[in-house]
């Protein structure tokens, strides 16, 4: 007697919308599309920011009030949801984010005996794990803990939990146009959006140095955020010229603006595993970039990309500056940057690795 066919693994997968642009929603959107069409799993997305229908829709716009009535709709589509699941799968940042999306979930799958994963992707998890002692708690209701990177899993460690191997945050090669530098223009981009730790500030310290020097040097900054007035202040103090900010840029936006790219800056204080750097990678863009949180992990100085002090514009400035004055050591970094973009991040390898973490996960509720 033979088995019958396997049946899929059903996947919960609870994560922001495309509304709340930022990493969690397009590494959640780009995974239902990377196993829509798998035979092992199939995924039923949730939405941590469900869209109130009808009247209700308007007091998503009275501040506090957005809160209390989201969290409530989030909280019966869990109830409704999660008793249908094998495994859900929680999208999580850190603080406040930690305890109103990642842990209702967590929370919800252990009433009904459901295994959940607790996709952690946050810069911010040592702080987060060190000070708050609902994080360290909240953790603990996961059956197991995901990360995208070798750094949070030494984070993680250091706080005495086991994570499982990284999983990679995910690329589409396919949507991403590949250009070889042979030649760089002073043109430059960033697309980190506007909060304080991410330190658009020091980009815009060390592009005007370089500027001083090529004054044909332009920079497209794509992004938004709080921080957006006091930069752009910032950039008329330093008088720059050929500074255009873009505002908030949607993912099918964004390879065009790093094909139109010749350099690369990224000066976040915190940071895990940012796609954009691979993105860069497989788009042949040199980056300059400082070595803080997860980057080190995914970029090695001189060989796949120019790694900097903390904050140090004068250093990502001197960087840029050289691979300017040296394209063909400049090609040759993103080449090696590129081949191994395509070896590490390719979607069939990541595709299985995913598969195969539910299947364990659901074998565990069973």
């Amino acid at each position: 007697m033979t088995d019958g066919p396997r049946r899929r693994v059903n996947v919960l997968v609870v994560a922001p919308s495309l509304r709340l642009l930022g990493g969690q929603a397009i590494q959640a959107q780009r995974l239902g599309v990377l196993l829509a069409d798998s035979d092992a799993v199939h995924l039923t997305a949730l939405e941590v920011d469900p869209k109130l229908p009808g009247p209700l829709a308007a007091l998503q716009s009275i501040k506090y009030v957005r809160t209390v009535v989201t969290s409530v709709a989030y909280g019966f589509s869990l109830l409704r949801q999660v008793p249908r699941a094998d495994v859900v799968h929680a999208f999580s940042a850190s603080y406040w984010s930690f305890l109103l999306a990642p842990l209702p979930a967590l929370l919800t799958a252990r009433l009904f005996g459901k295994p959940s994963l607790l996709n952690y992707r946050s810069g911010e998890a040592r702080d987060h794990l060190g000070h708050w002692p609902s994080a360290r708690w909240g953790t603990r209701q996961a059956t197991r803990i995901v990360v995208p990177s070798g750094y949070l899993v030494d984070v993680f460690s250091e706080f005495g939990f086991t994570v499982e191997t990284p999983i990679p945050n995910l690329i589409d090669l396919s949507r991403l146009t590949y250009r070889a530098r042979r030649a760089l223009a002073p043109r430059f981009l960033s697309n980190r959006n506007f909060e304080t730790h991410y330190n658009v500030a020091c980009t815009l310290r060390a592009f005007a140095l370089v500027q001083a020097q090529h004054r044909d040097a332009a920079l497209v900054l794509a992004g938004d955020g709080p921080e957006r007035a006091a930069l752009e202040q910032l950039a008329r103090s330093l008088a720059l010229r050929n500074v255009t900010f873009l505002g908030q840029v949607r993912p099918d936006a964004m390879p065009a603006l790093l094909e139109s790219a010749d350099i690369y800056f990224n000066s976040p204080r915190i940071d895990n595993m940012p796609t954009s750097l691979l993105e860069a990678y497989a788009c042949g863009l040199p980056i300059v970039t400082t070595a803080i949180g997860g980057i080190p992990y995914i970029a090695r100085h001189r060989e796949i990309a120019r790694l900097v002090p903390d904050d140090d514009h004068a250093a990502m400035a001197a960087e840029a500056l050289d691979l300017l004055a040296d394209p063909d050591e400049a090609f040759a970094m993103t080449e090696r940057a590129r081949s191994e973009c395509q070896a590490r991040y390719a979607h069939d390898v990541i595709a299985r690795e995913w598969e195969a973490l539910y299947d364990a996960t659901a074998a565990a509720g069973r």
